[in-house]
């Protein structure tokens, strides 16, 4: 049977995407979201003419398809999906769709931690140096929409676990990643190395023509390369050994051998912390293997404005520092942050969570914090965990209440850090949702 029906479940910025791509090769193509399309997106499928139900799932017109495209939000174990894989359909994700129809190079940046500020830097860094670049996966406009629209040579692409287990024939020219530590393990029944799996996906189908840049102090990484033959050129980073060809510290300066030695002083670079050198390692050294100028690399290093909802400063009140790290999604994302303040912290943290293990903060929670704010519908884990090493503690239920207790729990010198460690879509539409609404009652203060 030809292939030219497809089915496309989930209607957001990467399902919509997917259709108007699909559409514009020549699909006949209809899509299904189980819950409120949003207005923009059904304008985009009403601009391509295309056929679209929210609300319910017909099953009839889903198993009709050739192939079905997901959003990367829909777990393989949803029942849906389970009836498509039964009737021997085809599931991929929209990158793994999109990725037929471009010539572009793609450099794909993926782990649990650094991947919008890593994906963003590089992009940024490309843009400098005068490249003709699109920024998208799990950031921006979708990547499927761009293939549709627009005409780039090189596509600089954030890929979550979720996206990266709908890919099979995809292949980056540039693979980046940053590190693993435990997430979204509600998604993989609880088992890690599920996690790490779909991680490692983004190696697949590399040849000896590609390059992976990867952290070499990260334990997960190190110990999942061990157990597989790696294709493609390797080019380590590490802030602990000197490696070359890669990047690595001397001297208080950032190095890379590779295409020449690269050198700029960490004190110039314009993210600061330890995990930010991670994520400017990376994205120089792919500067270097795309063959960009040392000065726009220097220039962009040291004049990047960093990433909203990820430590964004937002106000100083009463000579109280408001820090803005809704981005913080996960455990690891939090310690990140607690890590880097310099002052006592009250910490608002909750939400959704995700199979958290809470005692990688323990000990910096008693150093740092001085008030924790509990934002989540239920927030019995994190008292269970902190409740008797912190000074104090408050639940809330709105961000507007949340801002209001910092304040009053917060004193002359302090940071107020909203650093959640937590999904928001308990009581938030999204981590940016979340963090708007954040600023906007820091400066209602």
């Amino acid at each position: 049977m030809e292939n030219n029906r497809i089915v496309i479940l989930g209607a957001g910025e990467s399902g919509a995407g997917a259709a108007a791509l699909a559409t514009k090769q020549g699909f006949e193509v209809f899509v299904s979201d189980a819950g409120v399309i949003k207005p923009e997106h059904k304008q985009l499928m009403d601009k391509y003419n295309i056929l679209y139900e929210e609300g319910h799932h017909t099953m009839e017109m889903i198993l009709s398809a050739n192939e079905v495209i997901k959003s990367p939000g829909i777990p393989d174990s949803a029942s849906v999906i389970q009836s498509i894989l039964d009737a021997g359909i085809p599931v991929i994700s929209e990158i793994e769709f999109a990725s037929r129809y471009t010539h572009a190079r793609k450099i794909c940046i993926t782990g649990s931690n650094g991947k919008t500020t890593t994906t963003s830097l590089i992009y940024y860094m490309m843009q400098q140096a005068g490249m003709n670049v699109g920024m998208a996966g799990n950031v921006g406009k979708s990547f499927a929409l761009q293939v549709a629209e627009e005409s780039y040579d090189y596509y600089v692409v954030e890929l979550s676990s979720f996206q990266l287990e709908g890919m099979f024939r995809f292949k980056a020219d540039i693979a980046i990643l940053l590190n693993i530590t435990p997430d979204h393990l509600d998604r993989y029944d609880y088992n890690f190395q599920k996690y790490v799996d779909a991680k490692m996906r983004i190696l697949q189908n590399m040849t000896k023509e590609e390059y992976f840049i990867f952290c070499s102090d990260d334990e997960i990484t190190i110990r999942e390369l061990e157990n597989i033959v790696l294709a493609a050129r390797a080019l380590p980073f590490s802030t602990e050994e000197k490696h070359s060809p890669g990047a690595y510290l001397e001297n208080g300066f950032f190095n890379i051998d590779f295409n020449d030695h690269f050198s700029m002083p960490v004190g110039d670079l314009s993210l600061k912390g330890r995990h930010n050198i991670y994520n400017s390692m990376a994205a120089g050294v792919a500067g270097r293997v795309l063959e960009i100028r040392k000065d726009f690399i220097r220039t962009a290093l040291s004049t990047f404005p960093g990433v909203e909802h990820r430590l964004e400063r937002v106000l100083k009140i009463r000579d109280v520092e408001y820090i803005n790290d809704s981005k913080a999604t996960n455990v690891n994302s939090a310690w990140y942050a607690l890590e880097s303040m310099k002052t006592p912290v009250v910490w608002i943290a909750g939400g959704t969570d995700k199979g958290n293990d809470y005692s990688l903060l323990l000990d910096l929670v008693r150093e740092k914090v001085c008030g924790l704010i509990c934002l989540g519908k239920d927030n019995s884990k994190l008292i269970k965990s902190f409740g008797e090493i912190v000074p104090q503690y408050i639940e809330v239920q709105s961000m507007d209440d949340a801002v209001k207790a910092a304040y009053k729990m917060s004193k002359p010198g302090d940071t107020v850090l909203l650093s959640p460690a937590c999904a928001s879509f308990d009581l938030f539409n999204n981590y940016e949702d979340r963090g708007r609404q954040f600023k906007e009652y820091v400066r209602e203060l």
